[in-house]
C-alpha cells in the first residue's frame, strides 16, 4: 500500500505538490494522471525517498521507503529507463543490481525471460531501442519480486504488441494482490488498464475514484440516432424542444433518453437504423476536469478565438518602410 499524507513539496517559489493526500491500495491497477507540470513525477520521487517533502509524509506499507530493510523486495520502480550504464549488457546490469541488493543472480535471467529480453541478454544496453530499455527497466523493477510496483510512463516507446503485454502484465500483478501505481499520458491505454484513478493538477488532488465513475462524473451521455429520415426526425425533436446537433450521419440529442427518442420516432412513423447512448472517452473527461490546471495553453489554429493571425511574408516581397 502507498499513502500520501498532506504531501507538500516546494522548489524555491514553485509549489510542485500541494497538500496531497491519497491511498493506493493493492489488488487494482491505479492510474496516476495529470497535465504536464502537475507534479506526478515529483510525487513519485517523494514516495521513493528521492526527494524530501517540505511537509507531510509518503509511506509505503506504513513506513517511509527509506527505512525499508530490503528496498527492492518491497518496491519495484521504473522512473527513467535510460538512466543506466550503456556499456553493460542487460544481464550484467541486472546481476549487478541483484548483487547490490542481496538477491540471487538467477533473478536476472528470470526477469529477462519474463520481459521478453532473454534473446538480447548479452547485448550492450547502449544499443537498445527505447522500447527495449523500457522492458529492461521493468525487469529491474521485478528483481526483488516486490509487492508494490511504481511505473512512470511504462508504455513509452513500446510497439502495439509491447503495449498489450505491459497492460496484461500490470493487470496480472494487481490480480496477484500487489499494489500497482502507474502514471501515463496515454488516456486510451489508461482507460483499458486502470480500474482506479488519482488525478492531480498543479500539485493538488482533483479526483480519487474508479475509472468508470471518473468518466461518468466528468462527461455527459448523449443519445446518437441514425435514420433515413433525418429532416423529419430533426423537426420532431425541435417541436419537442430537444437540443440536437448533426454529426456525420447521426443526430446527437441532449436531455432525452433512448426510450424517449425511440418513442418520438415511432409516434411520427420514422425508421430508426441505430439508437444508442454514447458517453465521452476518458480523454475527453480528463480534458474537461483538468482544463483549468494546464500549465501552458497553446493556441489551437483550428479554433477562431479572435486572435489576429499574421500573414507570412514571402522572401521576394517588398518591405514597406
Amino acid at each position: 500500500m502507498i499513502e500520501a499524507r498532506g504531501l507538500t513539496k516546494r522548489f524555491g517559489d514553485k509549489l510542485a505538490v500541494d497538500d496531497l493526500s491519497f491511498t493506493v491500495s493493492p489488488g487494482a491497477v491505479t492510474g496516476f494522471l495529470g497535465p504536464n507540470g502537475a507534479g506526478k513525477s515529483t510525487t513519485m520521487r517523494l514516495i521513493l525517498g528521492l526527494d524530501r517533502p517540505t511537509s507531510g509524509a509518503a509511506l509505503v506499507n506504513g513506513h517511509p521507503y527509506r527505512l525499508a530493510h530490503a528496498p527492492m523486495c518491497e518496491v519495484g520502480a521504473l522512473l527513467d529507463s535510460k538512466d543506466v550504464n550503456g556499456s553493460r549488457t542487460a544481464r550484467a546490469h541486472l546481476r549487478s543490481l541483484a548483487y547490490a541488493n542481496g538477491l540471487p543472480a538467477r533473478r536476472a535471467d528470470e526477469t529477462l525471460d519474463m520481459t521478453g529480453l532473454a534473446d538480447v541478454a548479452r547485448k550492450r544496453i547502449k544499443g537498445f531501442s527505447l522500447g527495449m530499455s523500457q522492458r529492461l527497466g521493468i525487469a529491474a523493477a521485478m528483481l526483488g519480486d516486490p509487492q508494490v510496483l511504481m511505473f512512470d510512463e511504462p508504455v513509452n516507446g513500446l510497439d502495439p504488441e509491447g503495449i498489450l503485454w505491459i497492460r496484461h502484465f500490470m493487470q496480472a500483478l494487481a490480480r496477484d494482490g500487489r499494489t500497482v501505481f502507474v502514471s501515463s499520458h496515454l488516456m486510451s491505454e489508461m482507460a483499458q488498464t486502470a480500474e482506479h484513478l488519482i488525478v492531480i493538477g498543479r500539485g493538488k488532488l482533483l479526483a480519487d475514484t474508479s475509472t468508470q465513475e471518473f468518466i461518468n462524473q466528468n462527461s455527459t451521455a448523449r443519445v446518437r440516432v441514425r435514420t433515413p429520415q433525418p429532416e423529419e426526425l430533426a423537426k420532431a425533436l425541435a417541436d419537442r424542444g430537444a437540443m440536437y446537433r448533426r454529426d456525420g450521419g447521426f443526430l446527437e440529442v441532449d436531455a432525452l433518453s433512448t426510450d424517449e427518442v425511440g418513442e418520438l420516432a415511432a409516434a411520427h412513423r420514422l425508421t430508426i437504423h441505430e439508437l444508442f447512448n454514447q458517453r465521452s472517452s476518458l480523454e475527453a473527461a480528463f480534458m474537461e476536469m483538468t482544463r483549468d490546471s494546464v500549465e501552458y495553453h497553446a493556441h489551437d489554429p483550428g479554433v477562431d478565438d479572435g486572435t489576429p493571425v499574421r500573414k507570412p511574408v514571402h522572401a521576394n516581397a517588398r518591405t514597406e518602410r
